[in-house]
């Protein structure tokens, strides 16, 4: 039996503005309480079975599980796999299961939120499965700023647009992304920029190609990067990469985990005629960043 728990329940991809009024009132809840506040989720998109194809993703696992558990102090994020079995699942039993073997406290979730076969559950049903439990049960209304729906699909668009400063607009936070350091041509070390190399995961939404500016956080510490999301084609790059320069930074990054902060976008990728015009180019690019992180705040996504 886990510890009694407030839940929020949802997908949470992008960790959202809309996802912050469901996670504040299940932290509110759970000290009300004196238990934990956690997140029940699910490690796959559940359209990828109910709908035969999923949606690009905001945010890779691991990442959305960093920004419940930082930014938005959850105790536990519980990430159930939305398989066969699952999708079945009706949802007395979904819920049965939450009480007895997660030790439900009390339930938050959003006015939109469907679970169970065919999505039968809904926020209505579990106000009156929760009041027959004996457990509060809230039900956030939907969120919207400037008459337009806080939803992962809209901040979805804005990221592929390159739209950075609005989706922090609706993310409450800059757009991130997370991964291990691999080993590049070391070309951006020959012309005095040592670059580190991200690979772009499969299921996530690729940024508009191009240059941003953005921070970088190695060990928790934070520095200004120039970053080009693209194919690199002065140097006939294959494949989506994230490239990062990151400024008055020295060491080894080489399999260490780094995350990037989407700030802005600042110009699209170019076929240099040559490696000294694209070194200029970058150059000018790092000193647009620093311009442009001066005017942001220093804090960090957590």
């Amino acid at each position: 039996m886990k510890e009694r728990t407030v839940y929020a329940l949802g997908f949470f991809d992008g960790v959202h503005l809309g996802h912050a009024c469901l996670l504040k009132a299940c932290r509110e809840l759970a000290d009300e309480l004196e238990c934990k506040a956690g997140v029940v989720t699910f490690s796959s998109h559940p359209d990828a079975l109910v709908q035969g194809a999923a949606p690009k993703l905001i945010n890779t696992l691991s990442d959305r599980d960093a920004l419940l558990r930082r930014r938005y102090r959850m105790d536990t994020v519980v990430n159930l796999p939305f398989d066969e079995e699952m999708m079945r699942t009706p949802w007395q039993d979904f819920f049965r299961r939450l009480v007895e073997e997660y030790s439900a406290a009390g339930i938050v979730c959003g006015e939109d939120f469907r679970f169970g076969h065919k999505g039968q559950g809904n926020g209505e049903k579990l106000l009156l499965a929760c009041r027959e439990a004996g457990i509060p049960c809230i039900v956030v209304p939907e969120m919207k700023l400037g008459g337009i729906s806080i939803s992962s699909t809209h901040i979805r668009n804005l990221v592929e647009m390159g739209l950075m400063e609005h989706a922090i607009h609706f993310l409450g936070h800059p757009h991130i992304l997370s991964g291990r350091v691999i080993h590049g041509h070391q070309l951006g070390r020959r012309l005095g920029m040592p670059t580190a190399n991200l690979l772009l995961p499969e299921e996530l939404v690729s940024p508009k190609f191009g240059v941003y500016a953005c921070r970088c956080l190695v060990d928790g510490v934070a520095y200004d990067a120039v970053t080009n999301v693209g194919t690199r084609p002065t140097v006939a790059g294959v494949g989506v990469n994230v490239e990062t320069w990151i400024l008055d930074f020295t060491g080894d990054l080489y399999d260490r985990e780094i995350t990037l902060l989407f700030y802005k976008y600042i110009r699209p990728e170019i076929r240099f005629p040559g490696l000294q015009e694209l070194q200029a180019a970058v150059r000018a690019d790092a000193e647009k960043t620093k311009e442009i992180l001066s005017s942001f705040s220093c804090a960090q996504w957590d």
